[in-house]
């Protein structure tokens, strides 16, 4: 399907010419022609894939019609207008776009102020880690397109600077990764302050269920739309193993790089530690490189993030699942597996990097003893064994600087340390065995002293909503661990409700106080 038959608003379709879109891709064409006669939509696509104007597009050809003067329309356009417009649209009303990161937000803004032409529509991004006083700005001036983070819209909503019974359609981009972030709650706080009387559209990179009920719990009959994941990358993005030793990873990255001369290249690791370590590595190496992960503060992700995408010598970004959320780079022509992830979804995530919008791409994974399981998890999901490759003897790098001290595959840091932790630092199963388990004993090995104990392992990446909000937080809610000490709720204050007749903390302390009987 072309563009062109879309029939858009003069002013949008201009916009898109301008814009050197011709062919719809395939959520695209499976979407658009639903949302403009005002369904609810369910659609599962990979990112990359174009959905950023399969909702836009026909959500703006839908406001644009609806500010037409009818008076001064044919009655074919006065026939269109009324099939595709916003019926009743007032001025004070606009369409909210919920994503799961701050960089997915300023994308999608980006686009919108693109799409928008000369059509005069009005958008503001919202989320945390920012000054609020833009925002309120925004707000204030009248938009029709508020596009945020859940927790910087709540905490709006809750300061009164937002009206949510003022929605007229709301969109969920990247709604898996939402959940996966801990989102379930703040995003059903807000369906149910938005009216009934509304278009929702959600899409997802992943089948997930929770995306699906949500769709048929607050939706009315949604249209399902299935891109697959095959059907996504298959025909763009060539994705292959290679089976090393754990200390062949760095000189294979670099034999990787000089073979294909990417453009650019992102490098993924699943401690947020090794990131720094892998890009000091690859810099002194000859590939200049920069890190991003959560441990750093907005203004330093978007510095990186700058020297990344501007015309500096740094085209590779090492980066963690969570760091990389939302990022919408153009011109990843490469993805490298530093290792794999302990979800397979991320595995769709991270490859789905390069390979966007009809280009083609390359994505290489290194697998070592440690990510046989990993790689067992992503093949029963994608159903298919990934293709393995090798290095000719001529092309392996066999002169380098050696990387620092790999701490993250030592100690409870690795796969084959066993036991419930496995990459996240947990114990092993055993407390022999040298490096299993937090800092284990060899066998025969005098228990350690003080200041003798090694340092644990970095522990992987948590899916927190340290990646949306900025917030350092290390929230790991979507994998049933406690938030920190700090941020949890008093009881009876928004945090675990008191079991039915039970007395606040300090009186039942007191009570026992009094209760107990004294020591002799």
């Amino acid at each position: 399907m072309k563009f062109s038959d879309l029939d858009l608003h003069s002013s949008l379709q201009d916009s898109v010419e301008k814009l050197g879109y011709v062919e719809a891709t395939p959520i695209q064409e499976a979407t658009m022609p639903h949302v403009l006669e005002g369904h609810d939509v369910a659609g599962l696509a990979q990112t990359g894939t174009g959905k950023t104007a399969a909702f836009l597009l026909p959500i703006m050809e839908r406001i644009v019609r609806a500010r037409l003067n009818p008076e001064q329309l044919n009655d074919e356009e006065k026939a269109k207008r009324t099939a595709r417009m916003f019926p009743d649209w007032r001025s004070n009303q606009f369409v909210l776009v919920l994503v799961p990161t701050r960089e997915l937000c300023d994308q999608v803004y980006e686009s919108a102020m693109k799409f928008r032409g000369e059509t005069g529509l009005r958008a503001v991004s919202i989320y945390g880690g920012v000054s609020y006083d833009k925002q309120k700005e925004g707000l204030r001036d009248g938009v029709e397109f508020v596009i945020a983070t859940p927790g910087r819209l709540i905490d709006l909503y809750k300061e009164n600077l937002v009206d949510l019974k003022q929605v007229r359609a709301i969109i969920f981009d990247e709604a898996d990764r939402m959940f996966d972030m801990g989102f379930k709650d703040d995003m059903k706080f807000i369906l149910q302050r938005v009216p009934k009387e509304r278009q929702f559209l959600v899409f997802s990179a992943t089948l997930n269920l929770d995306v699906m009920n949500t769709a048929y719990q607050f939706g009315a009959n949604p249209v399902e739309v299935n891109v697959s994941r095959d059907q996504a990358k298959a025909d763009n993005v060539d994705d292959k193993i290679f089976h090393v030793g754990q200390e062949e990873k760095g000189p294979h990255i670099l034999s990787l790089l000089n073979v294909h001369k990417p453009r650019q290249t992102i490098v993924f690791s699943n401690f947020k530690m090794n990131v720094p370590r892998i890009a000091q590595f690859l810099t002194d190496n000859g590939h200049p490189a920069v890190g991003i992960s959560s441990l750093m503060t907005q203004s330093q992700r978007t510095r990186v993030m700058e020297q990344f995408k501007g015309e500096s010598e740094n085209n590779i970004l090492v980066a963690t699942d969570v760091a990389a959320r939302g990022l919408d780079i153009k011109g990843v022509d490469m993805v490298v597996n530093y290792e794999l992830p302990d979800d397979p979804e991320n595995y769709v995530h991270r490859i789905g990097r390069t390979g966007r919008a009809g280009e083609k791409g390359i994505a290489f994974s290194l697998v070592s003893d440690r990510d046989v399981d990993a790689l067992t998890r992503v093949e029963q999901y994608l159903k298919h064994k990934l293709p393995s490759d090798y290095l000719e003897e001529g092309q392996l790098v066999k002169e380098f600087k050696a990387m620092q001290s790999d701490r993250g595959s030592r100690g409870g840091g690795s796969r084959d340390g066993g036991g419930r932790g496995g990459d996240r630092g947990g114990r092993g199963e055993s407390r022999s065995g040298g490096g299993g388990g937090r800092g284990g004993r060899s066998e025969g090995r005098p228990p350690r002293k003080g200041g003798d104990r090694p340092e644990r392992a970095p522990r992987a990446e948590t899916v927190g909503a340290e990646g949306a909000e900025g917030e350092v937080a290390g929230a790991v809610r979507a994998e049933g661990g406690r938030p920190p000490r700090g941020d949890r709720k008093p009881r009876g204050e928004g945090g675990q409700p008191r079991r039915e007749g039970q007395a606040p903390r300090a009186e039942r302390t007191e009570g026992a106080r009094k209760e107990a009987t004294p020591r002799p």
